[in-house]
């Protein structure tokens, strides 16, 4: 495609100064080329158990597979990015054991990428612009009703959509099993904000192929995104990696813990303990006598033994009670 090649991702990728940056990996090209997977965290935050969840499950599936495992912060939406909050990721991923190949990777560098991935569909008419509020599209009985497919319902500032395809989109998951979805149903997704700012859906995308990311491993709340991605790649003709979604860390309430009151950050003082607790929620079954080792060797006991089939099917995950968190 054009615009998502070897120059454009030297250009928009920067290594991390500071923390994180004398723990990752040696970045060797071609090593584990047949493996590559991600963490791309959104720097609005602190890890919590969730999070770590998702940065154990990715990391280990990409180093049981002799692969490489990369970091990519997701601070395209500058409104929510909290200062100091990609720095303080990479110092949890560090005292956690979880070292990372190469250069840290963050979206905000990347606008030449999408820019050119968005006049590519542009150029093919598979775009539009949309005047419709959240409020109008909270009506919806679908995700989004085609309002604007034929232009834009008033004047002003608009998002730009890309049309999606009528038909069903399967997918096998390496988790959740087949899935299928109705595109007409989900509807036609903003890939450019009203603002002005990337969207998500096209930004992932173009991410994961200029990164080469051959498996993604990332929580099931991004299930249903997945289908929207796929079409993206379909139209930019770009690959399609794997997908495994790992359960999401609900409350009590069965609120996803990012947005709850019992999302408390990593215990940094027990990295140990912090690991051990989480590959227990992944039902991988460490031993006890793990608890006295250090995060290097827990993580050699686990490599070997990452077993995702524990945990097919399950799309959530009960948050441990709040004092193993304190």
């Amino acid at each position: 495609m054009s615009g998502v090649n070897a120059s454009t991702a030297t250009a928009t990728t920067a290594t991390a100064e500071g923390p994180g940056g004398g723990h990752r990996r040696p970045f060797q090209d071609g090593a584990g080329a047949s493996h590559t997977g991600r963490f791309a965290p959104s720097p609005t935050g602190p890890l919590h158990t969730g999070s770590v969840l998702a940065a154990l499950g990715s990391w280990l599936d990409a180093r049981h597979h002799g692969g490489r495992w990369l970091v990519r912060m997701e601070d395209l939406d500058t409104a929510r990015v909290v200062p100091g909050a990609a720095d303080a990721i990479l110092r949890t991923l560090e005292a956690l054991g979880l070292e990372w190949d190469g250069p840290v990777d963050y979206q905000s560098r990347g606008q030449d990428a999408y820019l050119s991935a968005l006049l590519r569909l542009r150029e093919r008419g598979l775009t539009f612009p949309c005047s419709c509020s959240r409020r109008e599209l909270a009506q919806a009985d679908t995700g989004y009703p085609g309002t604007c497919r034929s232009g834009p319902q008033r004047p002003g500032p608009c998002a730009e959509r890309f049309r999606v395809q009528a038909g069903e989109l399967c997918v096998d998951d390496r988790i959740q099993g087949r899935r299928r979805w109705d595109l007409a149903q989900l509807g036609d997704v903003v890939v450019r904000r009203r603002d002005g700012v990337f969207a998500y859906q096209l930004a992932v995308t173009v991410d994961d192929a200029r990164q080469g990311i051959t498996h993604v491993v990332r929580g099931a709340d991004l299930l249903d995104s997945t289908p929207w991605q796929v079409e993206l790649q379909r139209a930019l003709g770009l690959p399609r990696p794997q997908y495994a979604h790992l359960p999401v860390v609900v409350d009590p309430d069965g609120a996803k813990l990012a947005k709850s009151l019992h999302a408390l950050p990593a215990d940094l003082s027990r990295p140990g303990a912090t690991l051990l607790q989480v590959l227990t929620l992944l039902r991988q079954n460490p031993p006890p006598e793990l608890a006295a080792l250090s995060p290097e060797h827990i993580l050699a006991w686990a490599v070997p033994k990452w077993n995702p089939s524990a945990i097919h099917g399950l799309t959530t995950l009960p948050a441990p009670a709040p004092k193993l968190l304190a």
